[in-house]
C-alpha cells in the first residue's frame, strides 16, 4: 500500500515569508513610536503609533489583501494603550500596559497547549503556509505545543524584566535596557524555534523518503 509524500516546505522559503510581514506589524511600529517619542514628544509618539497601525490596515483593506489576526490585535491593543497614555500623560501608564497583557497572554499560550491547539501554530499561519498535510503530522502537534510552552515562558521573562526597570529606571534607560534585554531574549528563543523546526521538517523529509519505499 502506497502513502503520498508529505508536501514539505523549504525553511528558506518560510522565513522569505515571515521577514516582510514580521517588519510590517513588529518592527516598524516600534520604529515609529521610537522616532515620534524623540521628535514630537509622548503625545506625538502615541498618534503616530496609532496612525501607522491602521493605515496598514487601510492598506490591506483597500488592496483587498488578508488582513492578519496578529495585525488587528495590535490595533485593538495600541489604541486602549494610546487612550489611557493620553488620559494619564504618563508614559509608565502608557508602557506597563502591554507588559501586563503580555503576562496575560503568557498565559494564553500555556491554556492553550493544555487545550491541545497551541497558539503557537495559529500564529505561525497568519506569517507562513504550512500544508494542512504536515499541520497534522504527530511530530508536528508536539513541536507547536512545546515551542508554545517555550515561548509562553519567553514571554513571561521579557515582561518581568521590563516591568522592573520601568519601575526602577528613568524612561530613556527603560527604553535602552528592555529594547536590549528582550531583542537578546526573544533572539535566542527564536534561533532555537528555528533550529527545532528545522530538525523537525528534516525528519519529515527523511520519512516521506523512507516509507514510500518500505512500502512497495
Amino acid at each position: 500500500m502506497n502513502h503520498a509524500p508529505l508536501a514539505l516546505p523549504r525553511l528558506t522559503a518560510l522565513i522569505k515569508q515571515a521577514v516582510p510581514r514580521l517588519l510590517e506589524g513588529v518592527v516598524a511600529p516600534l520604529a515609529v513610536f521610537y522616532a515620534a517619542l524623540a521628535l514630537l514628544g509622548l503625545n506625538g509618539a502615541l498618534i503616530a503609533a496609532v496612525a501607522w497601525v491602521y493605515s496598514g490596515l487601510l492598506w490591506r483593506l483597500v488592496r483587498r489583501r488578508p488582513v492578519p489576526g496578529t495585525m488587528v490585535l495590535a490595533a485593538i491593543a495600541i489604541t486602549a494603550r494610546a487612550v489611557l497614555g493620553l488620559w494619564s500623560g504618563s508614559a509608565v501608564v502608557y508602557f506597563i500596559q502591554p507588559e501586563l497583557g503580555t503576562i496575560c497572554i503568557s498565559m494564553v499560550f500555556l491554556a492553550s497547549v493544555r487545550m491541545r491547539r497551541p497558539l503557537v501554530q495559529k500564529l505561525t499561519l497568519d506569517y507562513i503556509h504550512l500544508p494542512s498535510s504536515v499541520l497534522k503530522h504527530e511530530r508536528v502537534r508536539r513541536f507547536f505545543a512545546r515551542i508554545t510552552l517555550l515561548w509562553a515562558f519567553v514571554l513571561l521573562a521579557n515582561s518581568t524584566v521590563s516591568i522592573w526597570l520601568l519601575l526602577h529606571e528613568s524612561i530613556g534607560t527603560y527604553l535602552l535596557i528592555r529594547t536590549t534585554a528582550v531583542a537578546v531574549i526573544s533572539s535566542l528563543a527564536f534561533v532555537g524555534s528555528a533550529w527545532a523546526f528545522r530538525r523537525v521538517l528534516q525528519r519529515l523529509h527523511t520519512e516521506t523518503r523512507v516509507t514510500p519505499a518500505l512500502t512497495r
